[in-house]
């Protein structure tokens, strides 16, 4: 009997020791106590920081007392216009922001401030400056904007120092190019710009360009073609002629606008200038096609002051700017195949003469010919001419968004 007792001693040993293991892997796998205390804590403070950053993707609703401390009490201004003033401002996390502050009659105000705020209220994407926030405090109506450190791409296409090269000229056409594409053709509903020019194009602290102002912006559906407006839109001497003529109004007047931004961007100067002494550079689009059309584009560039290395992307830009300023909005290329274009990953058919509605005999220049131009791709797809003065439009031309209009229309 007592030997029996002694032979179960081990087994006895091992059961304790089998417990003792289960009860501890068993405490690590279910806490108890203050150890689900914490856990819970943990995915707490997790899921409230998720939602955090969630809501912070939307724009956030400041306080006039906020705004006022970010900004020293609107010490520091940034530049005014018709529009309002901005005033640079930092929050209590170090974040840097421009604060446009809206003014003017009070249908304008609220015109303006429900259009940016619905329009880049609602997407991101890197090349469009991006809208933190608003603020509606009695009569005050105020936009909170992340904070570009280099301004606007005017200050550095007109200053005579040429302090960015070419080569950064032509990326930062391509991101703003991009951005405008998003709006077109990527958001849920398309939204219209109406004021692309330099002014609002911000460029931050690495020089990366973002489309900025969407005051005069306005969604759209896509179904629809044609857009409704009350009142003009636009600047002078970038909006689209259908926007100043009883013509159809479509997304197409932004891609207008960046072709006589295009133009800007060639020449290092404003499109207009009334003070040059040879009269036909006054408008500089119409000397560039001027200077296209009789086979002089290199002296062009040369004049322009662009380097040997930078000619052949000067010219494609010039045949895209050629292009997006077509006086027919159907014969203009849609925003992503622009893009392409300017990359280099998308052939550039010859372009017609985006001029040929106002030119008069006070031009020496001679009007293209449909039948005369040449319009091969390297795809080997070709326009094809059923008799002079009429294009058909091929496959390329319909897959790069591009339209030919009846001489007729």
């Amino acid at each position: 009997m007592a030997s029996g007792a002694v032979a179960l001693i081990p087994v006895f040993i091992f059961i304790v020791m089998i417990t003792v293991v289960y009860m501890r892997l068993t405490r690590k796998c279910y806490p108890r106590g203050s150890q689900l205390i914490a856990v819970s804590e943990f995915l707490t403070y997790t899921m409230d920081k998720f939602l955090n950053e969630m809501a912070r993707e939307k724009p956030i609703r400041f306080t006039l007392h906020t705004l006022m401390l970010a900004t020293n009490n609107y010490s520091n201004m940034l530049g005014s216009g018709g529009f309002g003033s901005v005033y640079k401002g930092t929050f209590s996390d170090g974040t840097i922001v421009a604060v446009k502050v809206l003014n003017g009659s009070s249908d304008k105000i609220e015109e303006q401030f429900m259009a940016e705020v619905g329009t880049i209220g609602r997407v991101h994407h890197f090349n469009l400056l991006r809208l933190f926030g608003f603020c509606i405090e009695g009569n005050i109506r105020a936009l909170v904007y992340e904070y570009m450190g280099n301004g606007s791409l005017d200050k550095y296409l007109f200053n005579k120092n040429k302090a960015l090269g070419f080569k950064k000229l032509q990326e930062i056409a391509v991101g703003t190019a991009k951005g405008i594409s998003y709006l077109h053709e990527e958001c849920q509903q398309r939204i219209v710009h109406y004021d692309i020019k330099p002014e609002n194009i911000l460029l931050d602290d690495n020089l990366c360009p973002k489309v900025a102002d969407f005051g005069l912006a306005k969604l759209c559906n896509r179904e629809n073609t044609h857009i409704t407006m009350t009142g003009g839109r636009g600047t002078p001497g970038y909006a689209a002629p259908e926007l100043w003529m009883p013509f159809p109004i479509t997304y197409k007047c932004d891609v207008y606008s960046f072709g006589m931004l295009l133009f800007e961007i060639i020449g290092g100067r404003r499109n207009l200038n009334i003070n040059l002494a040879e009269e036909s550079k006054e408008w500089f689009p119409r000397w560039v096609w001027i200077k296209f059309d009789s086979g002089d584009l290199n002296d062009m560039i040369t004049e322009c002051g662009i380097e040997e290395n930078d000619k052949e992307m000067a010219e494609r830009m010039v045949k895209i700017a050629l292009w997006c300023v077509q006086y027919k909005a159907e014969m203009r290329p849609v925003m992503s195949v622009v893009v392409k274009m300017l990359e280099g990953s998308e052939e550039i058919p010859q372009p017609v003469n985006p001029f040929q509605h106002f030119m008069d005999s006070s031009f020496p220049v001679q009007s293209v010919q449909t039948s005369e131009i040449d319009t091969s791709f390297t795809s080997g797809s070709s326009l094809t001419t059923s008799k002079p003065g009429t294009l058909n439009a091929t496959p390329i031309m319909s897959k790069q968004g591009i339209q030919i209009a009846s001489s007729q229309d």
